[in-house]
């Protein structure tokens, strides 16, 4: 492969991930006056509303549970300490959308825990209030119980990066250590603590499974609405565009703190090298108490739960039907998690190459994608997909007499560019972090020794790299696996997957059938946390 080639393909690669923010753009702003009027005045308020409270609930929640515990397991010592720090990343397998299925089958009103409380009082249906989980504050929770750990690891990793100078002089002045933590240790992993929480936001407003389950109007739920309930395109492309808008802030906003991130973590010896306070009563069972919470709400019990209704439904993840979930989730993974990997590793290559503005702009756009929705994404791909497919069949039954068909948007290649475009970024920063490790020097000697740039990606990054790549293979597969606004609205008829499959089973109120690919999705899931998991408790031991 010559250079020329390669820069071309990187070039390929990241306008096939810009492509469809652009067009999600392009088909807003050329949608009629009526169709925006109808917007702004009916729905865009509620949507807006709506969102931004879920913005707000889930993300100071997911900051504060995320902040507190990662400082109790990295500062203090107390029973089972080594197992929270690892164990507090678990929730991360779950998709919020099945959480809310588990959630929903343990607290709703035929559920164990509201049968259990009529048998024990004697109550009425209508002698009690309950909690109603299918509302925005239920959405809020399950969104906060799988999300909190992206603030956890960063605030955990800056905690442990920290010098212990300003803390120890915080402490010898006379302040406690929860002064000395508000005082000196806070303020130093803010940055890392506003990227975690940035993070989550972006989540949340990308979530779509939960909100739409628990029939909370957003604007992830609004786009879906238009697009398939209301057959206004118009209307999708522009809902689209308001949350492109509000994403793409936060992106910007992310990678700022990210730089700052990369300049608050100063060197020093970390907190590891002092003797941890030993907590003992009340103390330290509290610490206990507020780590093992967030595990047992956001792994333990829906874990359970899923188990039990799945043992109830009388169906296996073993049916022939099953299978063919799986193995059209696993295809669509694999060919997805390839491609997209092969074009990080071209973008990233060029980007270390040719360290120029050209550069980091194809790194930028290619990274786009993981600030905006799935819905935006299959929304920019299906309307001028739809109607090059149109076109191309009009063509050819006027001249040939040839039904084509969908040819373009009836395929399954169409949700891989999907993927691509949405889960890019993921895949670059995998290995771009694996390349930081390659000196700069190995590049000069290769080169001096005759070594063209495909050989010197072949011969010598790859080979350093490779464990960073398939970290990233791995990343992007999993993501795939669990994306749903996407995939529910680019499958092709009869193709269906485990996210759809347990989408549809839920929204049908079949919960206990919609247990078993959800467990399949955990199953999945589980992998790179466990893995990331493996990391953490090196980490603890070398500490």
């Amino acid at each position: 492969m010559t250079e020329r080639l390669m820069n071309r393909m990187a070039w390929l690669v990241a306008a096939l991930c810009v492509a469809p923010i652009v067009a999600a753009a392009l088909a807003a702003l050329g949608g009629d006056l009526d169709t925006w009027r109808n917007v702004l005045s009916s729905v865009l308020p509620r949507y807006t509303v709506t969102t931004l409270a879920l913005v707000v609930i889930v993300g100071a929640g997911a900051a504060i549970i995320g902040t507190s515990t990662a400082w109790l397991v990295t500062v203090y010592r107390f029973p089972g300490v080594r197992w929270l720090e690892v164990a507090l990343a678990l929730p991360l397998a779950f998709p919020a959308y099945v959480l809310a299925y588990a959630y929903t089958s343990l607290l709703d009103h035929p559920g164990p825990v509201q049968s259990l409380l009529r048998d024990v009082t004697g109550w009425g249906p209508r002698d009690y209030w309950f909690p109603e989980i299918r509302s925005l504050g239920g959405a809020a929770l399950m969104l906060v119980m799988v999300l909190y750990p992206y603030v956890y690891l960063l605030a955990r990793a800056s905690f442990r990066q920290q010098s212990s100078n300003a803390f120890l002089v915080a402490r010898t002045l006379g302040r406690s250590p929860l002064a000395a933590f508000r005082a000196v240790a806070l303020p130093m992993a803010r940055p890392a603590i506003v990227g975690g929480t940035l993070l989550v936001v972006m989540e949340t407003i990308a979530d779509f499974g939960t909100v739409a389950f628990f029939n909370v109007q957003t604007f992830a739920t609004g786009i879906y609405q238009a697009w398939f309930s209301l057959g206004d395109r118009a209307a999708a492309a522009q809902l689209s565009l308001c949350l492109l808008t509000f994403a793409l802030l936060l992106a910007g906003l992310e990678r700022a703190q990210r730089g700052s991130v990369r300049r608050a973590a100063g060197g020093g010896a970390r907190f590891e090298v002092l003797t941890k306070p030993l907590l003992t009563g009340w103390r330290a069972w509290g610490a206990v108490a507020i780590c093992t919470l967030p595990v047992l709400l956001g792994f333990l019990v829906p874990v359970v739960m899923l188990g039990l209704m799945a043992w109830g439904s009388g169906q296996s993840v073993l049916e022939a039907r099953y299978l063919g979930f799986m193995s059209n989730s696993v295809l669509l993974a694999m060919v997805a998690s390839v491609l997209t990997v092969l074009g990080a590793i071209l973008i990233g290559f060029r980007a270390r190459t040719r360290p120029d503005r050209t550069s980091r702009g194809l790194v930028v756009g290619a990274g786009l994608g993981y600030a905006v929705p799935g819905g935006v994404i299959a929304v920019g791909l299906m309307v001028p997909l739809a109607g090059l497919d149109n076109a191309i069949d009009r063509f050819m039954e006027a001249n040939f007499g040839i039904d084509t068909g969908l040819l373009i948007t009836g395929s399954i290649w169409l949700m891989v560019l999907a993927y691509m475009a949405r889960f890019m970024a993921a895949a670059l920063n995998a290995y771009d972090s694996g390349m930081a490790t390659v000196p700069s020097h190995y590049d000069a000697i290769a080169r001096s020794l005759g070594q063209g740039r495909a050989r010197l990606l072949w011969r010598v990054h790859l080979p350093v790299a490779k464990t960073s790549v398939l970290t990233a293979l791995l990343i992007v597969f999993v993501d795939v696996m669990k994306e749903l606004p996407a995939t529910l609205i680019l499958h092709p008829f009869n193709f269906e997957t485990l996210a759809v499959q347990a989408y549809r089973l839920a929204a049908d109120e079949r919960l206990r059938e919609a247990a078993v690919p959800s467990l399949a999705l955990v199953a999945f899931g589980l992998i790179p946390v466990l893995l990331l998991c493996r990391t953490i408790g090196r980490e603890s031991a070398e500490g």
